[in-house]
């Protein structure tokens, strides 16, 4: 089988994968980000061993699990806890285990739940948007809303338009560097296409939606923008720790973290833009808290 159909396959099943866990929401949800989470930090824990560092697997895959686990029981309260507690522990663990470079194992392994687990247990509270109040019966729940589903899979296609239409504006377009250290074959002009491409997406499935315009434009804006910074935020780790691809665990397409880059710091932005300035006025949040 050819790299092309081998690719296209797996980009298939990962896709309707997400999709089925998105719609459905709940328990297939959450797998799968516990799923995420644990290949996620399998791969960043393989990435900077290379660098000489240590970060602890368990660590940033059993908080990674506390995050998603807050996150599906609507538990924001406790996520300062979920913090604290595996902080506390990632010190513990360097100071138990007495291995070099104790500065850095600690902060790789805090910044490895960080970005692997907390970062990706948003895509459980997107998926909750319009839940009032979640119900459960046991651990099932039992109200969730379709406007939480509908988001995240705007979110979901505008990422992927934006990478899609970068890649084929650099090949078609591509004349200068956009980080050249970083990424040396992203340009400014694959950039701008794929940007384009996603608030041109964002304006027209927003509109289907009910969205306000400037809404939909300021999506469009911060997903072209985040899921080219998480990209290049990536690349910066894999660089500097001298790897190319986090790992070939996906045929046809390489490491899971090569695939899912994008997607991690746009999560959480378009979750809070969408909490604070759609679901809720934001100017009323900031009086209450005043």
């Amino acid at each position: 089988m050819s790299k092309s159909k081998l690719r296209l396959i797996t980009g298939l099943i990962i896709g309707f994968t997400a999709l089925f866990a998105i719609i459905f929401g709940g328990i297939p949800l959450a797998i799968l980000v516990m799923v995420i989470v644990t290949l996620a930090s399998k791969e960043y824990t393989q990435i900077l061993r290379n660098k000489g560092f240590l970060p602890s697997f368990k660590i940033i895959t059993l908080s990674g699990y506390a995050f998603t686990l807050a996150a599906y029981f609507g538990r924001g309260d406790i996520v300062p806890l979920v913090f604290a507690v595996s902080s506390f522990t990632a010190f513990m663990w360097v100071l138990f285990r007495g291995k070099q470079p104790y500065i850095a194992n600690v902060a790789t392994t805090i910044l490895g739940f960080v970005y692997c687990g907390y970062f990706t247990s948003h895509l459980l509270m997107m998926r909750d948007i319009g839940a009032i109040a979640p119900v459960f019966n046991g651990i099932i729940k039992t109200n969730e809303s379709m406007e939480g589903a509908a988001f995240t899979v705007f979110m979901l296609l505008a990422v992927i338009l934006t990478d899609s239409f970068c890649y084929f504006a650099g090949i078609q377009f591509g004349k200068h560097k956009l980080a050249e250290v970083i990424s040396p074959n992203k340009t400014i002009e694959g950039s701008v296409g794929g940007s384009l491409t996603c608030i041109i997406f964002c304006l027209v499935f927003g509109y289907f939606m009910q969205l306000e315009w400037y809404h939909s434009l300021a999506l469009g804006v911060i997903i072209a923008m985040f899921a080219q910074i998480g990209d290049l935020c990536e690349s910066m780790i894999k660089r500097d720790a001298g790897v190319k691809d986090s790992s070939d665990i996906l045929p046809g397409h390489g490491g899971f973290l090569d695939r899912t880059d994008s997607y991690v710091l746009t999560v959480p932005v378009v979750y809070y833009y969408i909490y604070f300035f759609i679901e809720n006025n934001f100017l009323d949040i900031i009086k209450g808290i005043m």
